[in-house]
């Protein structure tokens, strides 16, 4: 079990330098200095006190552009609230991601030394892997391998989220898994659940999904029949612009759309049949990270009679997204500590696609599920003194 003397957290980023980690490293320092700013908006605040409140970023990326250059670049974070704080974000422990054209073992052993050398550095934090890159295609893993045969694998047959994962996993750090890649195979769940290490995943849910759980939730809650939905996303950054590629899109489009038969027990548009449910995402270079959500609702009440709902959502993505990283990063820190390993279903409130078995699909089932978990870890803590 961790050192309890740990009085923070360490975020290990990997993509550190992209829009919301470079937003997670303006919300850390200004925690420290300016925490009205950022505690509100924390739904762990008062939450497992023994772990404290600061937040210490590190991490990984691709990009040569410094942490203030990458900023500018995302235009996510206004420079007057980050300006002062410039000093402090180019002192952030950026390092470069491991080389693609090798094993996964030679990625995974790149990362855990820098892991093991961060968490030299910050021993009084508790550290947590936070995964933050792109989507990507499909792992051509098997999915029976054992650990030592995706070891062995080339780096190209999977992506670089699962040899970040391993490399936590190898230093007994806990993973959030925020992107849609699918990293928990069975050799790798096993390994956690050995170690008791938790992992946290997959797709975070920050903005038209989790009101899209919200108003399914409610719908279904009322017998009001869901006959068709169609959602829009238009965003302009550099996630927009990697969904462009269909190989890429593929699994988000469909965590996106499978929670929605999930959420209301049935396939929507039963009626009028395939074509129903569409999700779609386009990239507009105009909008940035200030992304836009169209919904179209039709649904029947009494008698069948028909009725529609339009909901227009104007978010800032990385702006929901980092505070959930910071929140699901202190979620899994104090699981780690209660001893609580393995996939944890109770998170799915956070997630688009929640892995773990049994996990809550309801907008009211996740909730409770989330303010059990948090009694257990509280539980759990308390008996271990």
């Amino acid at each position: 079990m961790p050192d309890a003397v740990q009085r923070s957290i360490l975020m290990l980023v990997a993509g550190a330098k992209g829009a919301i980690g470079s937003t997670l490293s303006v919300a850390a320092a200004l925690l420290a200095r300016r925490p009205e700013l950022v505690r509100p908006y924390l739904t762990t605040s008062g939450r497992f006190g023994d772990l404290g409140e600061g937040v210490t970023v590190a991490g990984w990326d691709v990009s040569p552009h410094c942490l203030t250059s990458s900023l500018r670049v995302h235009g996510v974070v206004p420079e007057t609230l980050w300006g002062d704080l410039a000093h402090d974000l180019e002192g952030v422990d950026l390092r470069p991601a491991p080389g693609p054209g090798v094993t996964l073992g030679r990625q995974v052993e790149h990362i855990a030394a820098d892991i093991r050398a961060l968490r030299e550095d910050h021993p009084e934090a508790a550290p947590v892997l936070v995964d933050l890159l792109p989507s990507a295609p499909g792992h051509r893993l098997d999915p029976g391998a054992t650990l030592d045969e995706i070891l062995a694998a080339p780096a190209a047959s999977a992506p670089p989220d699962l040899a970040y994962a391993l490399a936590a996993l190898r230093c007994g750090v806990p993973v959030v898994n925020f992107t849609p890649n699918a990293i928990a195979l069975p050799a790798v769940v096993a390994a956690a659940e050995a170690a008791g290490i938790p992992l946290a995943g997959r797709d975070g849910k920050t903005g038209q999904t989790y009101f899209k759980v919200v108003l399914a939730s409610a719908l279904k809650a009322r017998q009001l029949y869901v006959d068709g939905w169609y959602s829009l996303n238009i965003l302009g950054n550099a996630d927009g612009a990697n969904l462009m590629d269909p190989a890429c899109a593929a699994g988000k489009l469909a965590n996106k759309t499978q929670l929605l038969d999930e959420v209301l027990g049935y396939r929507v548009g039963e009626r009028y049949g395939q074509g129903s449910h569409k999700v779609h995402i386009d990239y507009y270079p105009p909008r940035g990270d200030a992304k836009e959500a169209w919904d179209v609702i039709d649904f029947q009440g009494l008698f069948g009679l028909p009725m529609s709902m339009r909901v227009n959502l104007q978010g800032r993505d990385s702006i929901l997204a980092a505070p959930m990283a910071m929140d699901l990063a202190r979620w899994v820190a104090a699981a780690r500590r209660a001893g609580l390993g393995g996939l944890r279903p109770e998170l799915a409130f956070f997630f688009k696609k929640p892995e773990g078995p049994q996990a809550p699909v309801s907008f009211q089932a996740q909730l409770a599920r989330l303010e059990a978990f948090g009694a257990h870890i509280d539980e759990a803590l308390a008996v271990c003194g």
